[in-house]
This record gives C-alpha cells, structure tokens and sequence, in this order.
C-alpha cells in the first residue's frame, strides 16, 4: 500500500505595503533543510536562494520579489514560519528595575504588525534645487541584517537605495551605486542625515508589551522591532 498524499492547508495574508492579497502555504521539510544548510554554512548567497525558494515555492499568489519591501519580506517570512514551525514565538523581557529578571513572554505571530511611523516619506529634499527620492532596502540587505554576522557599510547602503535625483523638476536620469556613493560624499553632514532619516523611520515589524516583576510587582513596557529581535 502506498503512503498517504499529505494535503498542505492555504492560508492568507495581507502584505503591509500594497494591502494586496497573497495566498501561501506553509514551508515543508525538505524547503527548511535547505535554509538550515544555508543558515549552517553562514552564506548569504546560499541563504538569500533558499529565502527566494521558500517565497517561490510557498506563495500562491502570482507576485515580484523586487516589488516587496524589506518590511514586506519580513512580515511574509514571519507568517511562513509562524505557519510552518509555530505559531507563537517565546522571548524573555528584562525587567526595568532588574535587568538580571527577566520575564518569559509568549507573543502569538498573528498579533504582530508593521508599525508605519508618522511623517515617514521616501521624497527628501537635499537643498533648494535637489530632490531624492528613495526605494527599500532589498532582499539582499534583508538577509545580511537577519541570518548573518555581515556587517552594512551604510554609505553602501544608502547609495544602493536612492532610486531617483531630480535636479528641480528634470530627472537626473540613471546611475550606478558608485556614481551615487561618490555623489553622497559630496554632501553636508546635515544633507546625509535626511536621507538617513528614511532609514530611521523606516515602517518596521513592531509589538508593544508589558511584563511584571515577579519579585517586586514592578511593571515594564517594552517594545520589540525587527524581524531579528524576535528571533535573536
């Protein structure tokens, strides 16, 4: 007698960005080894394939990798894992008056969002004439800051996310990420930092808690951010 079909149940999400509909399935054992390998071996070539494998394979909805930003991807690979590996995530929150106590906290995936901060804006005027506009990190970046100890080089980061320069109203047309970190060095410190800005309010995975001391009743909020922080 053959063994069993196994069916895999479909779910839905909404991606933060779009608000559109994509329908998924969890990840199966054989797509997990491949990530585990990639996660063993500390590649992030092999892991950014085996991240676009589990998408590809595991998303049902006809979608574009490029048009997800990095939130996207985050709030995607956590509702695939939450449906795949389990469904809560247990973290420990230190306390506010005791650092050394910390609270064991189980947060249902299901309850954590993209928070969008207030006055967030991808157009940044650098001076009277010049405006940049920017794009998301993408996948690459979401791997590195995720599932490896590699190190971004921010002015490498920054340059590869400006997506257009208008010089008054004419587009400065195309460019490559060389051009363009040649082109911030030529900046103020004060030009930098608002386009860093783009980054600091960044629409990130965020949930809000509170724990209590044990010992002494003391209440903490906390707030955790990033894929990473719920994990690491």
């Amino acid at each position: 007698m053959p063994l069993p079909e196994l069916v895999t149940p479909t779910y839905e999400l909404v991606v933060p960005s779009t608000k559109k509909k994509l329908k998924y399935r969890p990840f199966l054992v054989k797509e997990q080894k491949v990530l585990i390998l990639a996660l063993e071996e500390n590649n992030t070539s092999q892991i950014l394939e085996a991240i676009k494998t589990i998408f590809k394979s595991c998303i049902n909805t006809r979608f574009k990798m490029d048009d997800l930003s990095i939130f996207d991807v985050e709030y995607i690979f956590l509702q695939l894992r939450g449906r795949s590996i389990q469904e809560t995530i247990e973290i420990e929150v230190p306390c506010e008056d005791d650092p050394k106590t910390k609270v064991p906290v189980t947060i249902p995936v299901d309850q954590i969002k993209v928070n969008f901060p207030e006055g967030h804006n991808n157009t940044i005027k650098v001076n009277e004439s010049v405006t940049v506009v920017m794009k998301y990190p993408n996948l690459e970046y979401f791997t590195k800051i995720n599932f490896t100890e590699e190190e971004v080089d921010p002015y490498e980061l920054v340059s590869t996310c400006i997506d257009r320069v208008y010089q008054g109203e004419e587009d400065c047309g195309s460019f490559t990420p060389k051009e363009a970190q040649d082109w911030l060095e030529q900046l103020t410190t004060d030009q930098f930092e608002s386009i860093q800005k783009f980054f600091d309010t960044m629409p990130t995975l965020r949930h809000e808690l509170t724990v209590t001391n044990p010992n002494t009743g003391v209440k903490t909020s906390s707030v955790i951010e990033g894929l990473v922080n719920f994990f690491g």
